[in-house]
């Protein structure tokens, strides 16, 4: 399936199964009445895989993703299960369940485990490992079928630790042609096997010297040109999030032939400022149907207390934490975004 509406998209972190009712509620109360019409439910390794069980993180049953995917589909929303791929195997040195379970995997297995950035952002997995793919593609068949999903989101950004020098197998091949394999490899399991929509974010196709982004939100380690390399058919999600003088990689993604899909966290007045930008640049080219929405991001944590206040959203008291603080405007940048795009209906 491929978009074929205007984008309403919601991204955060999801994998509990003692949070599910809540979550169901979030959506049927707060997702669904807003407008929202996309769910990037990241849920990486907190789900509990029969394939590989060594690999579970968390507690996130099938059940409850059938679960999750029954409200979705009741209230319009197409789900998009996220599992990070590559990159973002950890944070710092500390590997993942994946990694943990599979050392053999680890594309630095010599970084010390309490490693901290600038030292190591995070680890990644080898895209050259010859048994990496065959697990990775099993545990996302598992999602896809768990959650009924018709696209997937493969994550790919901030993706640092990439030919190694120490890595047997990667030592001194391009970082471009490697990422570009990894992308490469993802796509003909999920869009050529699985018949699924791929989508990624962009970050890590952004020419920082080119365009002016910084090492976060675009590349000067050299995988910018795996912008060339991949298929035109994956939709990118491109995440910039404090308001800048100017966003340049969305025009370069839809000249290259990509469908981008802008994506925003919780600073309102950036999120407006980064979609007019975006929306410009789409109708000076022709190509407003190549930006087809946006996505609101969402990056704190998320409890019983984070769903109970959106559900009951009411204005904050002074004297509120940083974390609700967060959330109120959160809020208001779902309200802003999503009444923006409804207008375009």
């Amino acid at each position: 399936m491929k978009i074929t509406e205007p984008v309403r998209a919601f991204h955060l972190r999801f994998g509990s199964h003692d949070l599910v009712e809540p979550f169901k509620e979030f959506i049927e109360k707060v997702l669904a009445p807003k407008g929202i019409n996309h769910l990037v439910l990241e849920s990486n390794t907190s789900f509990v895989f029969e394939s590989h069980p060594e690999v579970t993180g968390g507690t996130l049953t099938k059940q409850d993703a059938r679960e999750i995917a029954a409200v979705c589909k009741n209230n319009g929303i197409r789900l998009i299960p996220l599992f990070q791929c590559l990159g973002h195997q950890g944070w710092g040195g500390a590997p993942n369940s994946i990694l943990k379970a599979h050392p053999e995997f680890d594309e630095t297995p010599y970084v010390p485990l309490d490693a901290e950035w600038p030292d190591i952002f995070c680890r990644s997995w080898c895209p050259q490992h010859p048994e990496v793919n065959q697990l990775v593609f099993e545990l996302m068949d598992e999602l896809i079928d768990a959650f009924c999903a018709d696209a997937f989101h493969v994550g790919m950004d901030e993706v640092y630790e990439i030919a190694d020098d120490n890595c047997p197998r990667c030592k001194g091949k391009d970082r471009a042609e490697l990422f570009a394999k990894a992308v490469n490899d993802l796509h003909s399991h999920l869009v050529k096997k699985r018949g699924v929509e791929m989508f990624m974010w962009g970050d890590r196709l952004n020419d920082s010297e080119k365009l002016g982004y910084d090492q976060w939100e675009g590349d000067m380690f050299g995988t910018h040109k795996a912008i060339d390399l991949i298929p035109k058919d994956i939709v990118i999600m491109d995440w910039h999030y404090e308001k800048l003088a100017a966003y340049p990689s969305i025009a370069n993604f839809i000249e290259k032939g990509f469908t981008v899909i802008p994506a925003c966290w919780f600073k309102t007045a950036a999120a407006v400022d980064f979609l007019n930008e975006s929306k410009r640049q789409a109708q000076e080219l022709g190509l407003e149907d190549k930006l087809p929405g946006m996505v609101v991001t969402s990056w704190n944590g998320w409890d019983k207390e984070s769903f109970e206040r959106f559900i009951n959203m009411t204005p904050a008291p002074k004297e509120c934490d940083e974390k609700l603080e967060e959330l109120e405007e959160l809020y208001r940048t779902l309200s802003a975004i999503t009444e923006k795009l409804n207008s375009r209906i």
